[in-house]
């Protein structure tokens, strides 16, 4: 079985120093053609050189393969890992809700959508795609079982239960933006204090 690439592996070694800005145009082609409904499977080394305006030879530099790319590109568009403040919980939550909707693309939501069905078809994508979420996954545990030690959270709470009542209306609603009823202004707030409803101690 083929070893799956996550972000930042797979990266060929240049053989000069890296320029921070054909990175920058070489991810967001590739955002570019997923936002387009381009499939994985479609999307081509050349095609992304094209809409970069770089030679195919500078991203072989970069990157092994397209997973490579595909996976560093999905890291770029989820940005850094957010680092929560560590004041009180409801914070915190609300901190690391809003950093998972604010991407860094144009057409987040599309690149996103898109990207949904590529995680079932494909096993490396999913690999990939698990290995750049899990770190902001393991924030945001790591606020919970910090809210369990200092009692702000029941002691029984199920922490990975609780993890996916967070994350997954979230990314509902990253998806499906308009829903009527749905506040898009403070939504992160509303969601946070909809579970902690039941959570906290």
């Amino acid at each position: 079985m083929t070893t799956a690439p996550v972000a930042g592996q797979d990266r060929k070694a240049p053989g000069r120093p890296r320029n921070a800005h054909a990175d920058s145009a070489i991810l967001d082609a590739v955002l570019d053609l997923l936002s387009e409904g381009q499939t994985v499977a479609a999307i081509s080394i050349e095609a992304v050189a094209a809409k970069a305006g770089v030679g195919k030879a500078t991203i072989y530099r970069r990157w092994a393969n397209k997973e490579a790319l595909i996976i560093d590109a999905v890291a770029a568009l989820k940005g850094p890992v957010p680092e929560p403040a560590g004041e009180s919980v409801r914070d915190d939550l609300v901190t690391l809700i809003k950093a998972n909707r604010s991407g860094r693309h144009h057409s987040y939501t599309k690149v996103t959508a898109c990207l949904m069905p590529e995680l079932l078809r494909d096993e490396q994508i999913m690999i990939g795609y698990q290995a750049v979420i899990e770190p902001r996954r393991e924030v945001m545990r790591g606020v919970l079982r910090r809210g369990i030690e200092s009692g702000e959270l029941r002691a029984d709470l199920d922490v990975e239960l609780t993890l996916l009542m967070l994350v997954g209306p979230n990314m509902l609603n990253n998806l499906f933006p308009n829903q009527p009823r749905v506040p898009r202004e403070g939504f992160a707030e509303s969601l946070v204090d909809a579970v902690l409803r039941g959570a906290a101690a």
